[in-house]
């Protein structure tokens, strides 16, 4: 399984899986992720990374039950919403019982996606090119702020990175 993040960072507690650095956004994470798909080919792909989120305590483990992106506002019907592999969720939850399964709102803006209780800004980029490339992926966050929250410094990105780490090796095992 190929582990994908937005940044280094999000990938530096990932020991022993191969890994693939994204970039930040759903565009670049969307271009990038289908260039990667098409030099290899992964079995699967879990996409992960710190999210905000609101009513929901920081270092709070959270996998997607769909991802949608919110940064389109059209009168015509778009694709703008992708399931991950059900086979991969499964696997994924029994790995982490305490995970809380919730729809993830992609947005290239903090706060875009405030019709959702969790935001990211990759997660629909990276699996709407799974999708299309026919790789098996689903999404796993870890709260590090309520997007609201204008001071930065109480943001828990640290703390966040160690817990992504922890959960990344306990799907890894599963």
């Amino acid at each position: 399984m190929l582990v994908v993040a937005a940044t280094e960072r999000e990938l530096a507690h990932v020991h022993g899986a191969d890994v693939f650095t994204c970039g930040v956004g759903p565009v670049e994470a969307g271009v990038q992720t289908s260039r990667m798909l098409a030099a290899q080919r992964p079995e699967a792909v879990l996409h992960v990374g710190i999210a905000g989120g609101r009513r929901i305590d920081p270092l709070t483990v959270v996998l997607g039950s769909v991802s949608f992106y919110c940064d389109l506002s059209v009168a015509i019907a778009v694709v703008d919403r992708v399931e991950p592999d059900a086979a991969l969720l499964e696997q994924a939850r029994s790995a982490l019982p305490a995970a809380r399964v919730l729809a993830i709102g992609t947005s290239a803006s903090v706060g875009g996606a405030a019709g959702y209780d969790v935001e990211a800004m990759e997660g629909f980029g990276v699996l709407r090119a799974c999708a299309l490339a026919g790789v098996p992926a689903v999404e796993l966050r870890v709260v590090a702020n309520d997007p609201a929250e204008p001071d930065r410094a109480k943001w828990r990105f640290d703390e966040s990175f160690a817990v992504l780490g922890d959960a990344v090796a306990r799907v890894l095992s599963s």
